[in-house]
């Protein structure tokens, strides 16, 4: 009974990190330089896994072609944008997305399907490091 008691504490505190890093936290690495000069090529990001409205200008982590990328929110649903010389307006439920170094950054500027769904979005980036 004593050895059960013994390790509760570090049991509880080990079950919880994993449940709000899996559930609520996301920590990531960006190895390129697309978002430069805001999050530098090989800093770490903390992003919160519950957000509400997404909006322009926040910074995003998602899921594209099975990789995971940070972007800026360039437009939401209802906005208008000149994607390839066309008129597009960007549906409810999905962003327009662009790293901030636009010279050296595949975003939705160069993408064939341009917008990112609300559904494949990870987090929002809160803290960089």
């Amino acid at each position: 009974m004593k050895i059960f008691l013994k390790w509760r504490v570090p049991a509880f505190v080990l079950v919880t990190t994993v449940l709000l890093f899996r559930f609520v936290f996301f920590v990531g690495y960006v190895p390129t330089e697309s978002m430069e000069p805001t999050i530098h090529k090989g800093s770490y990001i903390l992003g919160c896994r519950i957000f509400g409205e997404l909006k322009v200008g926040d910074i995003i982590v998602f899921e594209h072609e099975g990789k995971q990328l940070v972007k800026r929110i360039a437009a939401v649903g209802g906005d208008v944008v000149e994607h390839k010389g066309d008129v597009l307006i960007v549906p409810d439920g999905k962003n327009y997305v662009l790293g901030d170094n636009k010279d050296n950054s595949a975003d939705s500027k160069s993408w064939a399907v341009p917008l990112i769904e609300n559904d494949d979005i990870i987090a929002t980036v809160v803290g960089i490091g």
